[in-house]
């Protein structure tokens, strides 16, 4: 199946990702990733999910979730037409003979060196699943003893907003 990632605007009030994200579990969906913020109105937040669906029952949640009072609209970005980037904290076992190629694995993945210790360095990289999986991989034989992962967070490309017009999808 394929992924879908989904820019749901919502009203910023207690409950709402609950109800949303209940939406989705009873229809048996898994979310693959999900993140919320504030958007440039402080009424208004933005979620991206990412849900591996086919588009049948998918158009069947999206109309589910325009029912809902709190969501104000719904974009499913194209992947062609949109910038999406993920956040990945990753430390990582490091003693003086592994610790330069764990530098050079950073800097060629453009990595933040975000702590260091005897024995673990602390990297920050974002960007797309990919790169981050390509990376982690790499990192993997060095042996991996934390790491935190972001959800996706997504953006149409282009001058438009998903909030240029105002009110309801």
């Amino acid at each position: 199946m394929p992924k879908h990632t989904l820019s749901v605007l919502v009203e910023n009030k207690p409950g709402v990702l609950a109800r949303i994200s209940a939406l989705f579990s009873r229809r048996g969906f898994n979310i693959d990733s999900l993140a919320v913020g504030p958007t440039e109105n402080a009424e208004v937040s933005r979620m991206t999910v990412v849900v591996d669906v086919d588009q049948l029952p998918l158009e069947q949640v999206t109309k589910q979730l325009n029912k809902l009072v709190e969501v104000l609209k719904i974009v499913e970005l194209d992947p062609l037409a949109s910038v999406s980037r993920e956040l990945v904290l990753v430390k990582v076992r490091a003693d003086s003979s592994s610790r330069g190629a764990i530098l050079e694995t950073a800097q060629l993945f453009k990595a933040r060196i975000v702590d260091v210790t005897a024995d673990a360095v602390t990297l920050e990289s974002t960007g797309s699943s990919n790169k981050l999986e390509a990376m982690l991989e790499i990192l993997e034989p060095h042996g991996i003893r934390e790491l935190v992962q972001s959800g996706v967070v997504g953006i149409s490309r282009g001058g438009r907003s998903i909030t240029d017009r105002a009110g309801r999808h």
